[in-house]
């Protein structure tokens, strides 16, 4: 017949195996912002106290990416079904100012929406931070702008633990917003180079081909024309109060967009920038 082990020697095997277990995922103070910004090492959630974001009724030329992701965002505030989202196209034409704006607007509508946004470079840590947001009370949209990847990159695969969530499978209150230049998130010479240098070439880059594919929703940006170029200046000068000929405002515009090689809302944006100094307003 064996022998009790006593009270002590039970405790001190109780607390060398709670020295053993990994620590509990802390329950962040989600209460303090409405945006945070993910960072590792050690991995937190840093509160963002002013995002930097355009109003969405400023947003010119996107107006059916702007409605769907608007309305896929509320569905998922409201604890309905939402897909994660792609935003993928040219340079400068909103894409992130997009997310940014569609989250202000939700949250104005009285959900209490939080924007995460995630750093390419950490994408390794993704899995640790859904662990942190699956326990958390709140519902989140996860942001990962200017999303890429190369030959060698296998940040893809991190991604993936977003996208399809695993045996665990995505947490119910995070969704997942990405921007990229490239619609399939890879450049396309690679892809090329890829499938007439492998023995079997529609595998070869299937596996990185295919994460856009786990996007429920993609939403494409296109050049702007010159219309909408002058409507966006127009609209800013109408926000922030700067009065300017018509003509004269038409002709700088186009001087400006001439110097730059090209039109988008961001080249919009900048020289708006300098038609307001000059003018003496002030931009916040």
């Amino acid at each position: 017949m064996s022998e009790t082990l006593p009270l002590a020697a039970l405790q001190r095997i109780a607390e060398a195996l709670e020295r053993l277990a990994p620590p509990p995922h802390p329950v962040p103070d989600v209460g303090s912002a409405g945006a945070f910004v993910w960072h590792t090492a050690p991995d937190r959630l840093e509160p963002v106290a002013k995002v930097a974001r355009v109003d969405l009724s400023l947003l010119v030329g996107i107006n059916r990416s702007r409605d769907t992701l608007l309305a896929n965002t509320l569905h998922f505030a409201k604890g309905l079904p939402a897909n994660n989202a792609l935003l993928w196209g040219a340079r400068g034409m909103g894409k992130s100012s997009l997310v940014k704006a569609v989250h202000a607007a939700v949250r104005v509508e009285g959900h209490d929406l939080k924007l995460v946004e995630l750093a390419r470079e950490d994408l390794p840590s993704v899995g640790r931070l859904l662990n942190v947001l699956r326990g958390a009370p709140a519902r989140f949209v996860l942001f990962c702008d200017d999303l890429s990847f190369s030959h060698d990159d296998q940040h893809y695969k991190s991604l993936k633990a977003v996208l399809d969530g695993g045996i665990e499978g995505r947490p119910e209150n995070v969704i997942l917003y990405a921007t990229s230049n490239r619609r399939h998130l890879m450049p396309r010479d690679m892809i090329e180079n890829e499938r007439s240098t492998a023995i079997n070439p529609g595998e070869a880059v299937e596996e990185k081909v295919s994460l856009s594919d786990r996007f429920g929703l993609w939403l494409g940006f296109h050049p702007c024309s010159q219309d909408e170029y002058l409507a966006m200046i127009e609209g800013y000068c109408a926000a922030h109060g700067v009065a300017v000929a018509p003509e004269v405002l038409r002709a700088e515009a186009i001087e400006w967009q001439a110097t730059r090689g090209g039109r988008s809302g961001r080249v919009a944006w900048q020289f708006f920038t300098d038609l307001a100094a000059r003018y003496g307003a002030r931009i916040s």
